[in-house]
C-alpha cells in the first residue's frame, strides 16, 4: 500500500458513479490520507479540569462532545490536580487560562509519546488551544471542540501548513507508530513535501531501517477495506448505507473496517469524510497511477471518459493487505459505488 501527501489537480472531470461529475485532481504517484483526527493515536478518555465557578461549561462541554469518547470526567480544579491524575487520561481539557495549565504540567512532562495531551479553552468556548500533545489527542479535542464553537488554535507545523504529518497517516491507515523518535525526520520531510509514498512489506521478512525511517505497525491482522466512488455531493447517509450493504454476505461487518480507500479525485467529499467519521475510520486516496496497477475486473465509464480506472474496485485492491477483491463494486442510490477488499 502506498500513500502520498502531494495531490496536484489535473482539471478533468468524471462523469459515472466511480468518481461522478467533479472537477478535481490527483497524479500525485502514491495516495493521501485524510482522516478525521489528528494523528495515529486517539484520546479515547478525557477529564475537564475545572474551576468551581465554571462546572456548569464543562457539564455543556462534556453533554455536547461526549459521545465521542469513552470516558469524560469533570475534575475540580486545585493545585495538585494534574499531578495527582497524569496517567490516567489520555488528554486533559483545562477550562481555565493556558498560563495556569502551562505552569502546572510542565514540571510534570516526560516524554511525547507517553505524556497525556493538554488542550486548553476559555469559559466563553472561544478558542481551544493544544499546549502539548498535539499530535497525540489535543488536536483532536481541539477539533471536537470547533463543533462547539471554539477556534481550534493548532500549532503543529503540518497541520498550520495544511499538509498531513507521519502521526496523522498511521491512523488512516490503522497502524502505530514503532519507533517515534524518527517522526522528526519524516515530519520534517513532510513539510518539505519530499517523504514520498509509504512503502509496504509484508512478511515474513527483516528490514534495516535508519533513523530517519519511520515504521508503522498495523494494529489488527484481519480486517477489510472499503473501495468507494461516489457522485459529487452524495450524503453521509448514503455513503453509510453503501457500505452496509455491500458487506452483506460477507463474514464482516462495519466494526471490521480498517479504513475506506477511494481515488485523490474524491479525497475531499464532504459526505464520504463525514460518514468514515462516524464509523471511526481514516480515510485513504490513492492516485490514478496507484489504482491503474490494481484495475478492478468490473467495466467502468470512468476509464473511457476520462482515463480513471473504476475507483471503487481499484481501491479496494490497493489498500487491502493481500490485494484480494471479496466482493466487486455495487452502486447504492445512483449515489456510491462501494466493493470491497481484503
Amino acid at each position: 500500500m502506498s500513500t502520498d501527501t502531494n495531490t496536484t489537480t489535473d482539471g478533468s472531470t468524471d462523469s459515472d458513479s466511480d468518481g461522478n461529475t467533479d472537477t478535481g485532481g490527483g497524479d500525485s504517484g502514491g495516495g493521501h490520507c485524510s482522516t478525521p483526527d489528528s494523528d495515529g493515536e486517539v484520546a479515547e478518555e478525557i477529564a475537564i479540569i475545572s474551576f468551581e465557578r465554571k462546572i456548569d461549561t464543562a457539564e455543556e462541554i462534556k453533554t455536547g462532545i461526549g459521545d465521542r469518547y469513552e470516558t469524560i470526567d469533570i475534575i475540580e480544579y486545585h493545585g495538585e490536580v494534574f499531578a495527582e491524575h497524569w496517567g490516567e487520561y489520555d488528554c486533559f481539557v483545562g477550562l481555565m487560562a493556558s498560563g495556569i495549565a502551562m505552569r502546572k504540567t510542565a514540571p510534570l512532562l516526560d516524554d511525547k509519546w507517553d505524556d497525556p495531551a493538554v488542550c486548553v479553552v476559555d469559559e466563553e468556548l472561544t478558542w481551544a488551544i493544544p499546549i502539548t500533545g498535539g499530535h497525540h489527542g489535543a488536536n483532536q479535542v481541539a477539533g471536537d471542540l470547533a463543533t462547539m464553537g471554539a477556534v481550534p488554535a493548532m500549532t503543529t507545523a503540518s497541520e498550520a501548513a495544511g499538509k498531513q504529518g507521519v502521526e496523522e497517516r498511521a491512523k488512516a491507515l490503522d497502524t502505530h507508530v514503532v519507533n517515534g523518535d524518527s517522526t522528526v525526520a519524516t515530519n520534517l520531510a513532510v513539510l518539505d513535501e519530499n517523504l514520498g509514498p509509504v512503502a509496504r512489506l509484508d512478511g515474513p521478512q527483516a528490514v534495516l531501517v535508519g533513523d530517519d525511517v519511520t515504521v508503522l505497525k498495523r494494529n489488527s491482522d484481519d480486517g477489510v477495506v472499503l473501495g468507494t466512488g461516489s457522485v459529487s455531493g452524495a450524503k453521509k447517509e448514503q455513503f453509510l448505507e453503501a457500505w452496509k450493504r455491500s458487506l452483506e454476505g460477507t463474514d464482516y461487518g462495519l466494526d471490521d473496517v480498517e479504513f475506506v480507500a477511494t481515488g485523490t479525485r474524491k479525497e475531499d467529499e464532504a459526505g464520504l469524510l463525514a460518514a468514515a467519521e462516524e464509523l471511526g475510520v481514516g480515510v485513504v486516496s490513492f492516485s490514478k497511477e496507484t489504482l491503474e496497477e490494481f484495475e478492478g475486473p468490473t467495466p467502468s465509464r470512468s476509464k473511457e471518459l476520462i482515463g480513471w480506472p473504476g475507483i471503487a474496485e481499484a481501491s479496494a485492491i490497493a489498500g487491502g493487505r493481500d490485494h484480494d477483491l471479496l466482493v466487486e463494486k455495487e452502486r447504492h442510490d445512483e449515489a456510491v459505488t462501494a466493493a470491497v477488499g481484503r
